[in-house]
């Protein structure tokens, strides 16, 4: 693929977040314009699966979902806590509907914030949730878009352990040590923004070989600026930075995560000429 013909993929977004509810016309022209965006992957949970689909018609092709259990549930923004089998159950027939419009489950993972999963009952819980979604991505031949906050070691473990194949590790917040567990079992780390400050995410992106490097944006959150509204576009800050640390040509780094983005998530080929 010529490096002029790249476009970048955003491999996790959130464009269903109450912020970017509506769309500006003059908005979605600039995105348009910019050409650096070709598609979004937006993981979208049940409960905002109705404004994706808004999303969706109205950006054909350029805005495609992935659908899964996040391992915590948001009840109201007071309230939030950890997954459980019933979350699953009630998301599964959704899944089930929508298994051919999708490019991954996902959001997925584990979340061993202490706020959140305090005690083994809860770790456990998060893993046996994990562990049938695993199984729901093999089933229905998906790839994972996977979380894994506080718990880098345990999630990558139990990927390994369960067979899973085709996985995207976002925003990842472990050592860069253990993420190359992760490059041994073939899965790809998708970077966000926010590594321009982040020391944790440079080391990463310093030891994973750009060949397992895709780019996300995570938006509303992870930007280059704290308590700033993160956008898709700014998956552009990210491959500058990697191209820095890397000290490689952006173009390059352009090229080589697009084609990563079609490894992970194969559905998007349909969408992207490579």
């Amino acid at each position: 693929m010529a490096a002029a013909a790249a476009r970048l993929v955003d491999c996790h977004c959130h464009l269903a977040a109450p912020c970017f509810l509506p769309v500006s016309p003059a908005r979605r022209g600039g995105r348009r314009a910019a050409g650096r965006l070709r598609a979004d992957t937006p993981p979208v949970c049940c409960r905002t699966w109705r404004p994706w689909c808004g999303r969706r018609s109205r950006f054909p092709g350029f805005v495609l979902p992935c659908l899964g259990v996040h391992p915590v549930q948001d009840l109201s923004p007071e309230e939030q806590r950890s997954v459980t089998l019933k979350d699953l159950d009630a998301a599964l027939p959704l899944i089930e509907h929508y298994k051919d419009k999708l490019v991954a489950i996902g959001e997925v993972g584990l979340d061993f914030t202490p706020r959140f999963a305090s005690s083994d009952e809860q770790k456990e819980g998060q893993r046996q949730v994990l562990i049938k979604q695993v199984e729901l991505a093999r089933r229905l031949d998906l790839p994972l878009n996977v979380h894994s906050r506080s718990a880098g070691r345990p999630t990558i473990n139990l990927l390994k352990e369960q067979g899973a194949g085709n996985v995207l590790l976002h925003a990842f917040d472990g050592k860069p040590s253990v993420a190359m567990e992760g490059v041994k079992a073939g899965y790809f780390f998708s970077i966000p923004p926010s590594v321009i400050r982040s020391e944790q995410k440079q080391k990463l992106v310093k030891l994973l070989p750009l060949e397992s490097i895709c780019l996300e944006s995570d938006s509303p959150a992870l930007g280059p600026e704290k308590q700033v509204r993160n956008e898709p576009k700014n998956i552009y800050v990210a491959a500058e930075c990697i191209a820095k640390i890397k000290r490689i040509p952006i173009e390059e780094v352009i090229e080589v995560t697009t084609q990563n983005a079609v490894k992970v998530f194969p559905r998007l080929q349909n969408f992207l000429r490579i």
